[in-house]
């Protein structure tokens, strides 16, 4: 059973400063099962991480990622055309690609969990197959 995750938790648990740093980095260390992250999540990690952190933290994510600690998951085309539908349900409330291929992934993997800080939209957005997320760390 993998566990998905968005950028908020790997942000937090790569920036001590963070407030939710300590349950962040608590939640991947302690994880028994595979921490798989979205290819587009890559992306945003990358631009906070240099954004935020610096290259050098980004750089050592990257390592850890290529060590086998992450497994990277890329969108099938399957997976393209669930964001798009996500994309256009809500435009009041629009939901990026980056947020609707982390829920197209959860749908395709019958995942019920989501290691995410983003309960605005995580919170709100029903997946297919599940009634609700249950948003980790709690």
């Amino acid at each position: 059973m993998p566990l998905i995750l968005d950028t908020g938790p790997l942000l937090a648990a790569l920036d001590a400063a963070d407030p939710d740093h300590a349950r962040c980095a608590k939640l991947l260390s302690e994880a028994s099962e595979d921490l798989v992250v979205p290819t587009l999540v890559l992306a945003e990690l990358d631009y906070w991480c240099h954004r935020r952190l610096g290259v050098d933290v980004w750089l050592t994510f990257l390592d850890d990622l290529l060590m086998g600690v992450y497994r990277p998951e890329h969108p099938t085309t399957g997976d393209l055309q669930r964001c798009r539908e996500l994309q256009s349900q809500d435009k009041d409330q629009p939901l990026g690609v980056v947020d609707a291929s982390v829920l197209s992934l959860v749908e395709r993997l019958g995942e019920d969990r989501l290691a995410t800080l983003d309960h605005r939209h995580f919170a709100t957005v029903r997946p297919a197959h599940v009634d609700a997320l249950a948003l980790l760390p709690a």
